[in-house]
C-alpha cells in the first residue's frame, strides 16, 4: 500500500469508531490481566485462611447445602454442580480433583473433606468418578467457617451478581500453616509444608505473649514442618533457613528398618514411612530399575505389602552385602530421600508476598483479632436490639391496662401505635412489638421472664464492651480459643527429626549437653545422654549399656559434649571429624550404627580410636602407634582442619597399619608392647613433635611379632598382661625399667606354650573390669580387683577359663559393677559366674573424669 492508501484506511477506521492500540502495549496489558488474575484468584492462598478460591467455595458451598459432619455424606456430583453453579465457573473435574485433595489423609495433615468411597490412594490412583463418591464437612472444617453468620468476614458478589461468597473464611485455626499449600502461579510457585496443629498453636500463643520472641525461640514450639506421611526430616537448619526468610530446603528420609529374615537367615530392609508427596508405587518401579541396571547390586527381591494398616515396603539383601551400605545407595538414588523445598508464598492483602514464619503467625493473629472484633460487634448489636424491645415490652407490662385500653379505643393499628409511641415515649419498632406481643405476655409469670432475660442481656452488653475496648481482654479471647481447638484436635508429631553426619548443621539450633560416645570391636557407634545412665554406688544393680552381637563388646567409651570435635583414626592411617551430636543417638540398649555409614572410609578400613578434642593447641600431642612399632608425635593443632574425606594421619608402609592414638600432655611415659611379651617404656619427649606427613620413628624393636597393646602413664597405675590362652597378670608401672624408644624392652610375662602369645597390654586399675572376646565368640568378664598382682618377669596365672581349643581374639577394660542386670537370652559365663554382657553404668565418674581431663587440657 502507498502513502494515500494507508492514509484512507487509517480514516476509514477511525470513522468506523475502531480504536487504535500498539499491538506490544495490548499483548503486554492483557498477559498481566490474566497473571494477575491467576495469581490471586486460582493458584494461591490468602495468608489468612491458607485456602485457594476453589477450596474456600467448596467448603462454603457445603455450608450452603447444610452438609456438615453431623448430616449424612451428600453426592460428590451434587456439591460440585453448586460450587461450579454458583461460585467457580470453570470445570467440574477440576473443583472434584481439589475437593479429593482436601480429603486425601496422604496429602492433608487435617483432611477438611470426609469423603465416603474410593477417593485415590498414595499410589497415585485417581479418585472413583463424582457419581460413585460421597462427602460432607470433616469435624475440623467447622471450625473454618464458625460464625460465618456474625458478619466476621466480608461477602462479595460471585461471577454473575446473583449470589454472594465470602472473600475469606473465619479460619478458627492457622489452616496455611496446618495444611500447607502448593501452588503455579504465573512466575511464581508456592510450596508452604503442613504442620502440627498444636505446635503450631503453641507458637501463635507464645507469639501473643511475646511479640518480640525470635525465630529461635518460637522454632522451640514449632520444631518444623509434620507431614501426614510422617518419614524423617534431616537436620533443622533448613527448617530455620525458611522459618527465618520465607524460603529453604529440607531433606525428607524415609523410616527404614533392618531386620533379619528368620526364614532365610538373610537381611531385610523394611520400609514403613516415605517422604511427603512421593508416589509410592513410582518409588518401588525406580528401586526395581536401580536393580535391573546394576546401579545398586545385593537386592533379590522388593515387594509392597502395604495395607490399610500402613505402608510396609519389604527389599531382600543377598546374604554377603553390607545392610547400612545398600540402605544409603537406595537414599542416594531413589525417591527413599528427597529434597523438599519450602517457599512461603502466600497473599496479604490480594497482594502475593514470600513471608518468613513469624509474619504468617503475626498476620494470621491479625484476622483473627478482626474475626472476634467483628463477631463481638455482631453479637452486642443484636443483644442491643434485644435489650430495646425487652425495655419496651416491661414497658407495656407495667402499664397494661391504659396500653390494652389504647389499643381497644383505637380506630387502627397505625392510629394505636402512633399512640403508644406518643404516650410513653417509645419508638417505632417498641410500639410494634408490643401491638404483636400475645396476650400470655400478660401473665405475671412472663414478666419474670422480662425481668431475668433484661439483667442477662445487660450483662452480656457489658462483657462485649469489655471486649470491644481492652486488648488484653480481646486477646484472652482468642487464646482461650486457641487452646480449646488445640486440645479437641491436636495430636502427636508425625514427623521426627534425625541428624546425619552428611548434613552441615547451624549448631545454634543444637543444645548442648554431656553425651556417652561408645564404639564396639565390630565398629558399631552410638551416642547416648549421660543423663540416661543413672550413678549408683557399690552393690547397686547396673543398667544395660548396649545390646550387641553375640561376638562384640563396647571397646571405646567416651563422655564429651554434642558441641565438641571427635577424631576418629583408622588402620590405613586416615583422620576423620565428626562433632558430638553428629553421631546419631540411639537408647542405652541400642547397639548403634556401624561407623562406616558415618564416615567416608574405603573398604576393609575400620576405626581403631576415637580421640575427642576441645582446643587444638601446640601443647598437646597425638602419639601414634603401629602394628610394626613405628612411633609419632604429631601436634594436636596440626589436625584444626580435616575435610570430610578425612585426612592422612600418618603414612605407613604397605604392610604396616596404625594400631592406636593417645593423646597426651607432654610429660607422660608410653608403654608399647609386642606378641613376644616384652614392653618398652619410655618418656614421650623422647618422640619429638614432627609434621603431619612424616613417616615417624621406631618405637620398638621387633623382630618378626607385632605390637598388641599401647598405654599412657595416666590411664592406670598397673601394666594388665593378658596372653592368648587366658593367662595373665598386673603388675606396677614402675616395675618395667625406663629405656629409650626403640629397644626391645623387657619381658612383662614368660610367653609358654601353656600360656600362648601375649595378645593384650593395658594400663588399668583394679577397680575395673576386663571384658575379652574369645575365637568362638564368647563373651567373658571379669573383676580386675580378683587378678593377681605380680611382679613383672613371671608367667601370670590363669586369668580367664576358656573352652577348650578357645583362645582369646580380642580384649576391652570397663567400668567395674558389682551386679549386672541379666536377661535370659543374655547371660553369659565369667569365672562360672552369670553375668551379662553389658556396660557399667556408673558413667557419673567418667564424666569427672574426663572433665577433670578437659580442664586439663584447656
Amino acid at each position: 500500500m502507498n502513502s494515500k492508501d494507508i492514509k484512507d484506511f487509517n480514516s476509514d477506521i477511525s470513522d468506523s469508531g475502531i480504536k487504535q492500540v500498539e499491538m506490544a502495549h495490548e499483548v503486554r496489558s492483557a498477559f498481566l490481566d490474566y497473571a494477575m488474575s491467576v495469581i490471586v484468584s486460582r493458584a494461591l492462598p490468602d495468608v489468612r485462611d491458607g485456602l485457594k478460591p476453589v477450596h474456600r467455595r467448596i467448603i462454603y458451598a457445603m455450608q450452603q447445602l447444610n452438609n456438615v459432619p453431623t448430616q449424612p455424606h451428600k453426592k460428590s456430583a451434587r456439591i460440585v454442580g453448586e460450587v461450579i453453579g454458583k461460585y467457580h465457573p470453570h470445570g467440574d473435574s477440576a473443583v472434584y480433583e481439589a475437593m479429593v485433595r482436601l480429603a486425601q489423609e496422604f496429602s492433608m495433615r487435617y483432611p477438611l473433606v470426609d469423603g465416603h468411597g474410593n477417593f485415590g490412594s498414595i499410589d497415585g490412583d485417581g479418585a472413583a468418578a463424582m457419581r460413585y463418591t460421597e462427602a460432607r464437612m470433616a469435624k475440623i472444617c467447622g471450625e473454618m467457617i464458625k460464625d460465618m453468620e456474625s458478619n466476621t468476614v466480608d461477602m462479595v458478589p460471585n461471577y454473575d451478581g446473583t449470589e454472594d461468597e465470602p472473600s475469606v473464611l473465619p479460619s478458627r485455626f492457622p489452616n496455611l500453616l496446618v495444611n500447607g499449600s502448593t501452588g503455579i502461579a504465573v512466575g511464581m510457585a508456592t510450596n508452604i509444608p503442613p504442620h502440627n496443629l498444636t505446635e503450631v498453636i503453641n507458637g501463635l500463643i507464645a507469639l501473643m505473649d511475646n511479640p518480640n520472641i525470635t525465630t529461635l525461640e518460637l522454632m522451640e514450639y514449632i520444631k518444623g514442618p509434620d507431614f501426614p506421611t510422617a518419614a524423617l526430616i534431616l537436620g533443622k537448619t533448613g527448617v530455620k533457613n525458611a522459618y527465618e526468610t520465607g524460603n529453604g530446603s529440607i531433606v525428607i528420609r524415609s523410616k527404614c528398618d533392618i531386620e533379619d529374615n528368620e526364614s532365610t537367615g538373610k537381611k531385610r530392609i523394611i520400609v514403613t514411612e516415605i517422604p511427603y508427596a512421593v508416589n509410592k508405587a513410582t518409588m518401588i518401579e525406580k528401586i526395581a530399575d536401580l536393580v535391573k541396571t546394576k546401579t545398586i547390586e545385593g537386592i533379590v527381591d522388593l515387594r509392597d505389602e502395604s495395607n490399610r494398616e500402613g505402608i510396609r515396603v519389604v527389599i531382600d539383601l543377598k546374604k554377603e552385602v553390607i545392610p547400612e551400605v545398600i540402605l544409603n545407595q537406595l537414599y542416594k538414588y531413589s525417591q527413599l530421600q528427597i529434597s523438599y523445598s519450602i517457599n512461603m508464598l502466600a497473599l496479604d492483602n490480594g497482594q502475593p508476598k514470600v513471608m518468613p514464619l513469624k509474619e504468617i503467625l503475626r498476620l494470621y493473629i491479625e484476622h483473627q483479632k478482626n474475626v472476634v472484633t467483628r463477631k463481638t460487634q455482631f453479637d452486642l448489636d443484636k443483644a442491643n436490639e434485644k435489650l430495646h424491645l425487652l425495655e419496651g415490652l416491661a414497658i407495656a407490662e407495667e402499664n397494661v391496662d391504659e396500653i390494652v385500653d389504647i389499643i381497644k379505643t383505637s380506630a387502627s393499628t397505625e392510629a394505636a401505635k402512633a399512640l403508644l409511641m406518643s404516650r410513653f415515649q417509645l419508638d417505632d419498632i417498641q410500639a410494634q412489638a408490643i401491638l404483636d406481643m400475645q396476650l400470655k405476655r400478660l401473665t405475671g409469670l412472663e414478666r419474670d421472664k422480662i425481668e431475668a432475660q433484661v439483667v442477662e442481656l445487660t450483662a452480656l452488653v457489658a462483657e462485649y464492651h469489655n471486649i470491644l475496648d481492652n486488648y488484653e481482654v480481646l486477646m484472652n479471647v482468642i487464646r482461650t480459643d486457641f487452646i480449646r481447638i488445640r486440645d479437641k484436635y491436636g495430636d502427636a508429631r508425625r514427623t521426627q527429626f534425625s541428624n546425619d553426619s552428611s548434613l552441615i548443621e547451624d549448631e545454634a539450633l543444637i543444645p548442648q549437653e554431656n553425651i556417652v560416645i561408645t564404639l564396639t570391636t565390630n565398629g558399631y557407634i552410638k551416642r547416648t545422654a549421660v543423663n540416661t545412665y543413672r550413678a549408683q554406688g557399690r552393690g547397686g544393680v547396673g543398667v544395660k549399656g548396649i545390646t550387641t552381637h553375640s561376638d562384640d563388646v563396647v571397646e571405646k567409651m567416651i563422655v564429651t559434649n554434642t558441641h565438641t570435635d571427635l577424631l576418629f583414626f583408622t588402620n590405613f592411617g586416615k583422620v576423620y571429624r565428626l562433632r558430638g551430636h553428629q553421631i546419631p543417638e540411639y537408647s542405652r540398649q541400642g547397639k548403634g550404627l556401624p561407623a562406616v555409614n558415618l564416615l567416608h572410609m574405603e573398604a576393609d578400613e575400620k576405626v581403631k580410636d576415637i580421640i575427642d578434642v576441645t582446643i587444638y593447641d601446640d601443647e598437646h600431642s597425638l602419639v601414634f602407634v603401629t602394628e610394626q612399632g613405628i612411633t609419632k608425635r604429631v601436634a594436636l593443632s596440626q589436625f584444626a582442619n580435616i575435610r570430610q574425606n578425612g585426612k592422612i594421619a600418618v603414612s605407613l608402609k604397605e604392610d604396616d597399619a596404625l594400631f592406636e592414638v593417645k593423646k597426651t600432655t607432654g610429660d607422660e611415659e608410653i608403654y608399647i608392647a609386642s606378641s613376644s611379651g616384652k614392653v618398652v617404656r619410655f618418656i614421650e619427649e623422647d618422640v619429638r613433635q614432627m609434621g603431619r606427613n612424616a613417616a615417624g620413628v621406631k618405637g620398638i624393636e621387633l623382630d618378626g611379632e607385632k605390637v598388641v597393646g599401647v598405654a599412657t602413664s595416666h590411664e592406670g597405675k598397673y601394666i594388665l598382661a593378658i596372653t592368648s590362652k587366658g593367662y595373665g597378670k598386673m603388675s606396677l608401672g614402675e616395675d618395667y625399667r625406663l629405656t629409650k624408644r626403640g629397644s626391645k624392652g623387657v619381658k612383662t610375662v614368660n610367653v609358654t606354650e601353656k600360656n600362648g602369645n601375649l595378645v593384650a597390654m593395658r594400663a588399668v586399675e583394679p577397680n575395673e573390669d576386663l571384658l575379652v572376646i574369645t575365637s568362638k565368640g564368647t563373651i567373658i568378664r571379669t573383676f580386675l580387683g580378683a587378678v593377681k598382682i605380680a611382679g613383672r618377669n613371671t608367667q601370670g596365672v590363669r586369668v580367664i577359663r576358656l573352652d577348650e581349643d578357645a583362645t582369646i581374639a580380642s580384649v576391652a577394660v570397663t567400668l567395674h559393677e558389682d551386679e549386672i542386670e541379666v536377661s535370659p537370652s543374655e547371660e553369659i559365663v565369667t569365672n562360672d559366674v552369670q553375668v551379662g554382657e553389658d556396660i557399667a553404668s556408673d558413667v557419673e565418674v567418667v564424666a569427672k573424669k574426663e572433665t577433670d581431663q578437659a580442664d586439663s587440657d584447656i
